[in-house]
C-alpha cells in the first residue's frame, strides 16, 4: 500500500478532506472571509480532481474496497460530530453551527485517518 501511486485509502482521506472544506465554507461566508472562501473552494476543486484522477488508477480489486472505506469515513464524520457535541457543551459556550460542523468534521477525518494508519488500512 506504501509503494503503490493510488489506493483506497488514500482516496478515502482526500474525499474526507474534500468534506473538510465544504464543511468550513458556512463558517468563513458568515464571517464575510472572501479570500479565505476562495482559497478554500480553490483547493477544494484541486483535491477533487487529485480524488478523481488516483480513482481511475484504480484497479477493479482495489475500487471494490472503496465503499466501505467511504461507509468508515462515514461513521467517523458521524462520531467527529458527535464526540465535537459532547465537548462544546460541557466545555464550551454556544458556538456556532457553521463552527460546530467545522469542528466536528475535522475531528471526523482525524479519526479516519488515524484509524486507517492503526488498522493498516484493512
Amino acid at each position: 500500500m506504501q509503494g503503490a501511486p493510488s489506493s483506497p485509502e488514500r482516496i478515502s482521506v482526500a474525499l474526507g478532506l474534500c468534506m473538510v472544506m465544504l464543511a468550513a465554507l458556512p463558517r468563513y461566508m458568515a464571517g464575510g472571509h472572501e479570500t479565505r472562501q476562495t482559497l478554500i473552494i480553490f483547493a477544494l476543486v484541486l483535491v477533487a480532481v487529485a480524488a478523481a484522477v488516483q480513482w481511475r488508477l484504480l484497479s477493479a480489486q482495489a475500487r471494490q474496497r472503496l465503499p466501505r472505506l467511504l461507509k468508515r469515513l462515514a461513521a467517523m464524520l458521524l462520531l467527529g460530530m458527535a464526540v465535537m457535541g459532547v465537548w462544546h457543551a460541557l466545555f464550551t459556550d454556544w458556538i456556532s453551527w457553521q463552527v460546530f460542523i467545522s469542528h466536528g468534521a475535522t475531528l471526523g477525518v482525524l479519526l479516519h485517518a488515524l484509524s486507517l494508519w492503526w488498522t493498516g488500512g484493512r
